[in-house]
């Protein structure tokens, strides 16, 4: 990996590192993968797919986080 590419995560523009995959950037945003829906250009990738896809210039991703309580 080398350079940056700009992305869109819940609507905000961010700056990652060009080649991270999915997996990666939910780690580098310190979430849990097991805790988290992703939807990457309007697609859901489930949780086993995270490390195959990889994350390209002007890609849009959303992330929903379970919230458990009682």
């Amino acid at each position: 990996m080398s350079g940056t590419i700009h992305i869109t995560i819940n609507g905000e523009p961010r700056t990652v590192a060009a080649g991270a995959t999915l997996l990666e950037l939910l780690t580098s945003l310190e979430l849990d993968p097991r805790a988290v829906v992703v939807e990457h250009n309007r697609a859901i990738v489930r949780r086993p797919g995270l490390s195959g896809v990889a994350v390209a210039e002007g890609d849009s991703i959303e992330l929903v986080h379970f919230v458990g309580g009682g």
